[in-house]
Parts: structure tokens; sequence; C-alpha cells
């Protein structure tokens, strides 16, 4: 590391800086009924966050893998979920286990050594009982027409394992939400929180969309929560001016219903402009445009940040929003959601071109309501300002280092068990010749 010149370093400083204080186009004051302004709230009393009805579903998944000196590879994805009711976490399982309460999946097929193995991962995937429902539910005749590569997309998914892996839990998870829409224990009102966004690039948006609807139709409500996202950068100068303002002039003058001083705090959201979204996920063909700040003569911002039904990703609207005022942390507590277009705009259509959803009239009392909703999830001490129900489901499904460890042992007693190797052979099998020098 010490041998990475310092130029390269400072580049990176430098557009980080640069970014950073560029002048913020984002008021700080509110304006009714327009979404890209800031609006703030209270937030809801601690003493009364576990009163609600509502189900608070939360879906993870991981993957991991080892290669061992004699081209003996591991490779494992999961995916899963987990279910919080009045603060409390509820049984989706039918094992007997007193700390697992969680849903999760794993697939058989971990070996790797040769294209055939990929393979097998990539069929095994398919036949999963989630993703063979959410198949189903697409209602197509041609698999490949799901996928965003078409007939390509095995060839180009198992071409490195890291792409299998990451499209197999990225697919799981798709199908997990689907699979807790048909729960019995699913309500009208309840949200179900995904890490990440409600785009991708595996499946076409064509299938995605039609997800997105049924959810809608049940009035369950999908809610994409990250921390990671250059929206984050480009905003960065417009949080740290929203702060200053909620510092020394919106909260010392607003009208507080709670009493206590140390529970009182404002949160904040509003939607992402256009030219956010233009200069977060650029074209290439649109840099120049974007350099010379002519944002309206770019043809599009990426197919990934569209927030609209045609040519995109998905069926996600993006928001920031910040759910737990901590003062000082800046940024650190502001969130990017991804929220379900069907809610935000209930007069949405297939149809609808790129031009009329962005004047189109949002529901600003959903907004208002399921923003405020998810300051239930955000003040546990650990991690204020995130969904609580996120953090738990990624403990639950994150496949760690140890986790390859215990992998490896439990092969290795399976192959001392079955006595048909020498056990010189069986740990020089699981050798990483790395760690000798």
């Amino acid at each position: 590391m010490k041998d990475i010149p310092d130029s390269t370093i400072n580049i990176i400083a430098e557009h980080i800086n640069e970014v950073n204080n560029r002048p913020s186009n984002v008021p700080v004051i509110t304006v009714n009924n327009d979404v890209n302004t800031p609006h703030y709230f209270e937030i809801i009393p601690f003493n009364e966050i576990d009163n609600s009805e509502k189900k608070y579903f939360a879906i993870d998944g991981s993957y991991n893998s080892q290669e061992f000196y004699n081209g003996v590879y591991i490779g494992l994805y999961t995916a899963g979920y987990i279910c919080y009711h009045k603060g409390k976490q509820i049984r989706l399982n039918d094992i007997d286990d007193p700390v697992i309460l969680g849903k999760s999946y794993f697939p058989n097929n971990i070996l790797i050594t040769n294209d055939h193995h990929r393979n097998a991962i990539f069929d095994e995937l398919l036949l999963l009982e989630p993703v063979k429902n959410l198949i189903s539910f697409f209602e197509v005749s041609n698999i490949d027409n799901v996928w965003g590569f078409g007939e390509n997309t095995r060839q180009i998914i198992c071409s490195s394992v890291s792409k299998l892996l990451a499209f197999c839990q990225e697919i799981l998870e798709w199908a997990l939400i689907y699979e807790i829409l048909n729960l019995p224990i699913i309500n009208k009102g309840d949200i179900i929180l995904k890490d990440g966004v409600l785009r991708s690039i595996n499946i076409n948006q064509k299938y995605l969309t039609k997800l997105g609807k049924f959810a809608n139709k049940q009035n369950v409500f999908l809610i994409a929560v990250t921390k990671k996202s250059p929206i984050k950068l480009e905003l960065s100068s417009s949080f740290k001016k929203i702060d200053l303002y909620l510092q020394q002039e919106k909260k010392p003058s607003y009208p507080f219903t709670i009493q206590k001083h140390r529970w009182q705090k404002l949160c904040c959201w509003f939607e992402v402009n256009d030219d956010i979204l233009l200069n977060a996920y650029p074209e290439s063909d649109d840099k120049k445009a974007i350099q010379s700040g002519e944002i309206t003569k770019a043809k599009s911002y990426s197919m990934y940040a569209m927030n609209n039904l045609n040519g995109g990703r998905g069926f996600g609207i993006f928001y920031v929003a910040r759910l737990d005022y901590v003062e000082k942390l800046q940024n650190y507590d502001w969130v990017i959601l991804d929220l379900n277009i069907f809610d935000v705009i209930p007069s949405i259509t297939n149809e609808m071109k790129e031009s009329k959803v962005r004047t189109e009239k949002r529901n600003i009392a959903f907004l208002e309501n399921i923003i405020k909703e998810l300051t239930r999830l955000t003040q546990e001490h650990y991690i204020l300002g995130y969904p609580y129900p996120l953090v738990e489901v990624h403990n639950f499904v994150t496949l760690k280092n140890n986790f390859n460890d215990e992998l490896i042992n439990r092969v290795k007693a399976s192959l001392y068990q079955s006595q048909m190797m020498d056990h010189v052979d069986i740990e020089n099998l699981f050798l990483d010749i790395h760690e000798r020098f």
C-alpha cells in the first residue's frame, strides 16, 4: 500500500472535496406539495415505537467463497428473512431452535472445480422453491426473457464464481419478496424491507414491475434501504446545509408534542432530483453535458437510476431520509430509500413517459405516513437512523470468514467419517498455501 503514488491518492481526495463543497441546489425551506424540498417531521416517541399492529419483514442475502491451491473451490450463497411484530421477533420456521427464528435457504451444490459445477449451481437456483414460485408468477414461456442478459445470461453469469454467487443471491432475495407476500400471516399495511434498491440488472424491468404492482395491490409496502449510494456524495453539501438549519433554526422553534427534551428529534425526507440522479449515475455519452452543466441536453441518466417503468431497471423511486436526528453526525445517518413507485404515484402506468412521471402528482400523505412509520425502527442505540430489522437480518444471513472455516471443518469431518482418504490427503485438500508464507 505504501507504493501507491501520492498523485493517485490526491486525485481521490480532490474529487471528494470538489463534490462535497459543491453549492447545494436543495432549499432548506419546505414548499407545500413539492416533494423535492425537505419535509420535516417529529419522530415517533420512543415509548410508542412498538405500539403498532404492522409486521416488519426484512430480507438480506450473502455469498462467500474460498479457493485452495489444488483447485478445490467452495462457493456458497444464501438469503433469508425475519419478521418483527410489536418489537419482538416472531418465528417463521418450523425448526426446534430457540434462537433462529427467521427463514433462510441454502443450495446443495457448493463445490466448484469446473464449468459443469458452475452450471449445476445455476440450475439448482432455478429449482429452489421460492425461485420456482417467482418464475411461475412471472408467467413466462421462455425463462431467458426474464434475465437482464437474455439468452446469454448463463454464459455471462457463469463466467466467474463471484458473478454466479452474486446473481444467485440476488435472484433468491427477489423470490423471498414474493414468498413473503404470499405468507398466511401477511396483512394489509405490513412492510417489507430490502437491503439495497428496488432495481436489478439481472431481471428485466417488465417482470420486476409485475412484482411491484402485486405488492401494491396487496397493500403491502416494499421499501429498499441503503447507506451505500453515489447519491449521498452528490447530496453531501445539501445534507450539511439542512443539518445546520435543523440545529440553528428549525429545532429551537419547532412546536414539539413530545415533552421529554431528549426525545425531541426532527426527521427529514425529500425526493431526489433528476440532476442529482444524472450526476450520480451518468451514462458515458452524457459526460460532456454533465461537465458543462447542461443537464437538459444529456440524453438520459443511467437506466439503473430512472424513476420510471420504461427503460429503467426496476419499480423504485429514490428518496433520501434522515430517520433519527443525531447532532454532528451529518450525512452518516441519512439513508437512501427506494420506494415502490406504485405506492408513491397511484396514477402511474407502464405506458407513461418519463417526462410525465416527473410531474405526476405524488401521494404526499403516503410518503409522510410511511417514512414516519420507519422511525419506529431507527431508535436502537447501536444503529441510530437505520432500521434495526435490516441489521438483524444481515447478522442472520451473512456468511463471514469464520463460516468458511466451519464449512471446511464439517467437510473434513465427513471425509474422515467415510474413511476413504488418508488424513494427510484430507488436510492437504484444504491447504491454503499462502498461509504458509
